[in-house]
């Protein structure tokens, strides 16, 4: 596991509105996009401008939907959540020898105690003992400057033409996983750990517990990325590649549209 690629957080400084407005007059995103951090220490993250405390107990994923889906600047330690599975994904709990027997999801999401241990054995989390606290927020709020990672949620449409800005220029193709249920861990934990993007298709959970609606996907990712895939749905958008992505109709002669992108090429 890549613990310092993490939370190296690039230092430059970004126009967090202008950034946002970006991706939203180029995709037209129906949900916030919102940051996440961690911090050392419970008094750094109390320490953010305009910051909410839980009255009650709840899942991360429920956090991250207080950002995404009511716009807050939110922050937790593990005494917040409901459990070690959540507080495990993001470094607040220890990958402990209970949390990785998985015993507590056999018979509930995988047949026998085996499935469930081999499930939470593939997760992607953040090594635990460097954190106390985390705080997510929305992105032009800029109160989280720069966040370790941006959370971008979008349609499959929406989704493939981010990931088609982001290989505009060094070109790499994109490999993600997914664990199923706390798909957290491919998301969050994933980008946290390696540094790099990562898309999940929310679980269960996320959805039930945080607001996510049926047709959306998640990036999670790094905030230096996010210039460059700007950049690069920008000259998409120029070539007549852009969101919403017009039907051209099953039943038409295919030359006429390729055409127009393509040319004589």
């Amino acid at each position: 596991m890549a613990s310092d690629a993490l939370i190296t957080t690039d230092a430059t400084s970004f126009d967090w509105p202008a950034l946002v407005a970006d991706l939203n007059r180029l995709l037209r995103l129906r949900t916030t996009p919102i940051g996440m951090k961690l911090f050392a220490t419970e008094a750094e993250m109390a320490a953010i401008a305009k910051i909410r405390r839980p009255t009650a107990i709840h899942t991360t994923d429920q956090i991250v939907g207080q950002a995404a889906r009511n716009g807050w600047t939110v922050g937790i330690t593990a005494n917040d959540l409901v459990g070690a599975q959540c507080a495990t994904v993001i470094g607040l709990h220890p990958r402990s020898d209970e949390w990785l027997s998985g015993k507590h999801m056999a018979g509930v999401w995988f047949e026998n105690v085996a499935e469930s241990s081999a499930h939470q054995h593939a997760m992607d989390v953040v090594p635990h003992g460097k954190y106390e606290a985390m705080a997510v927020s929305p992105l032009a709020s800029g109160r989280l400057d720069p966040p370790d990672i941006c959370l971008i949620y979008a349609t499959p449409a929406q989704m493939i033409l981010f990931i088609n800005g982001l290989q505009w220029t060094g070109y790499k193709k994109l490999d993600f996983s997914c664990v199923g249920e706390s798909a957290c861990a491919d998301s969050w934990g994933r980008a946290l750990v390696t540094g790099e993007p990562s898309l999940s298709i929310p679980c269960f959970a996320e959805r039930r517990y945080g607001g996510v609606m049926e047709d959306e996907l998640l990036m999670a990712l790094p905030p230096h990325f996010l210039p460059k895939v700007i950049a690069g749905l920008d000259a998409l958008s120029r070539n007549g590649l852009r969101y919403p992505i017009a039907t051209y109709g099953v039943n038409n002669d295919a030359r006429a549209g390729m055409g127009v992108s393509y040319g004589n090429r």
